[in-house]
């Protein structure tokens, strides 16, 4: 796959990306895409290795190693090489229904996967797949194409999000009527008001929404399923339904002045910018949420540093990101080799955009919050934090974080995004179907299927697996939409 040689002969090279000074000023994508010719250079690197964890999507040691969707990865890379990005387009296609998503929020465990990386740079899958699907789009390659027969079932997908709606695109495309519930005022769940429109420009959703819709789907926006319409109204119209609602119960942070104002989730603050950006056009920008405020960021994962790179564009005076553990090494060590996912540190946009601004790193590792101090008006004003350490069990042999005693501080803080995570499904829509949950409060299931406890009900992406990504909540989709086919037909073919 690719040119037998083209690992030696070409190095990796990946699009501009507009510099943190310039890109802070506003909220669109700062990625830029390489030209049709560089790309296919790039699909040159593809070595034809013969073993291809790129594709493999296996779990190693607790992670993902390779494309949880099995895409085809060698095969589309040497279609690139080779300038025939339609028939690379079918061949994702294959495996793929929103390679739109993926090629821009992704962290790429393709790339973290290949055998080229092992010692030198990997071969730039991800930017492929970009280049393959923009290619598609703007040569009329993707279509409404509704299906031509009907089977006269209906099923209901219950949230919007990326699982969401590769489960209803799926079905749709078996002919099953499919019609997709969301609570919020516009389809796209965590993809929509999740995800910074920096990292993903809401009109990337919309232009696959419209599609959708062209093909059968139907939207129903603004209904909260368990409190505006109930489980049991629900079933009595639909021969089947999918709970696609995500992990949406945001960990929370329980020391004292917890209830002081100025404390937000991260999930609401991000929605509170996107909401208001979406509906005045991108002519209001939000900035009295956080212009010339001490901000702190409780989190070190992705939406943490989504925070940082808003408040940034927001004005923010400063920012801080707790992170309880370690800072990880830069390379990988000998306890995390090839082709487990890599343990190093990376450094995110958000976090450049800290530096270039404030002149370093917002992270502060091994550190945690034990109370926020109100002022009279019972704002936050400051925060107390302590220092963390490892410390080894030895009889249950887990190593937790243990405060290091004497390292108490407080810095002052006006505003605090809590991003410690999201357990499970919210209490109110198992209840409403009448579905079983497990102990993390996940969706319960048997292992590797997606009918849940209650007859007709399935369910897939985070609701079901817990916190992931993007990439996996789409394979969950599509492998939930199978069940549910196989369900009503007795056999599948999707």
């Amino acid at each position: 796959m690719g040119k037998p040689t083209g690992f030696l002969e070409y190095e990796r090279k990946d699009g501009k990306v507009i510099d943190p000074a310039r890109r802070i000023k506003d909220f669109k994508e700062f990625h830029e895409s390489l030209s049709e010719e560089e790309q296919q250079l790039q699909g040159a690197r593809c070595m034809d290795c013969g073993v291809p964890f790129c594709q493999a999507g296996v779990m190693i040691s607790g992670m993902a190693s390779g494309c949880p969707l099995h895409n085809l990865v060698p095969e589309i890379n040497d279609l690139v090489y080779r300038g025939n990005f339609e028939q690379a387009y079918v061949r994702l296609s294959k495996t793929h229904c929103f390679p739109e998503f993926t090629s821009r929020v992704c962290p790429a465990l393709c790339e973290a996967a290949c055998t080229c990386g092992l010692h030198a740079e990997p071969v730039s899958t991800k930017a492929n797949e970009r280049a393959v699907i923009e290619y598609a789009f703007e040569h009329g390659l993707i279509k409404s194409e509704p299906p031509k027969v009907r089977t006269g079932k209906r099923v209901a997908v219950i949230g919007s999000g990326p699982a969401g709606l590769a489960a209803a695109k799926q079905l749709n495309s078996r002919g099953h009527s499919v019609t997709v519930y969301e609570r919020s005022d516009r389809p796209g769940g965590l993809l929509r008001y999740g995800i910074p429109n920096m990292k993903l420009e809401k009109s990337v959703i919309d232009r696959r929404v419209k599609l959708m819709e062209a093909d059968g789907i139907e939207f129903i926006c603004n209904v909260n399923v368990g409190k505006d319409i109930t489980g049991k109204e629900l079933m009595e119209k639909y021969d089947r339904i999918v709970l696609a609602c995500g992990a949406s119960n945001p960990r929370d942070i329980a020391v004292p002045g917890r209830d002081a104002k100025g404390i937000y989730f991260a999930v609401d603050f991000l929605k509170n910018v996107t909401r208001t950006l979406l509906d005045s056009d991108f002519n209001e920008i939000p900035y009295s949420l956080a212009k010339g405020k001490k901000v702190l960021v409780i989190g070190g994962g992705d939406t943490g540093n989504d925070c940082v790179g808003t408040s940034i564009r927001l004005g923010a005076e400063s920012v801080v990101q707790l992170e309880m553990m370690p800072k990880p090494p830069v390379e990988r060590g000998e306890d995390n080799p090839w082709p487990e996912w890599p343990k190093v540190l990376k450094t995110d946009y958000g976090q450049e955009e800290a530096i270039d601004r404030f002149g370093e790193d917002p992270r502060v590792y091994q550190t945690t919050v034990t109370e926020f101090v109100k002022d009279q008006n019972g704002n936050v004003c400051a925060a107390k934090l302590v220092s963390l350490k490892p410390e080894k069990d030895e009889k249950t042999k887990r190593i937790s974080m243990v405060p290091v005693e004497g390292s108490e501080k407080e810095i002052p803080v006006d505003l605090v995004l809590i991003a410690a995570g999201f357990l499970g499904a919210e209490g109110y829509v198992a209840e409403t179907f009448g579905v079983n949950c497990n102990a993390r409060t996940n969706v319960e299931t048997k292992p590797g299927e997606y009918q849940t406890s209650a007859e007709d009900i399935f369910t897939a992406g985070d609701m079901h697996r817990g916190q992931s990504l993007v990439v996996w909540a789409i394979a969950e989709g599509r492998e939930a939409a199978k069940a549910v086919d196989e369900s009503l037909m007795g056999y599948t073919n999707l």
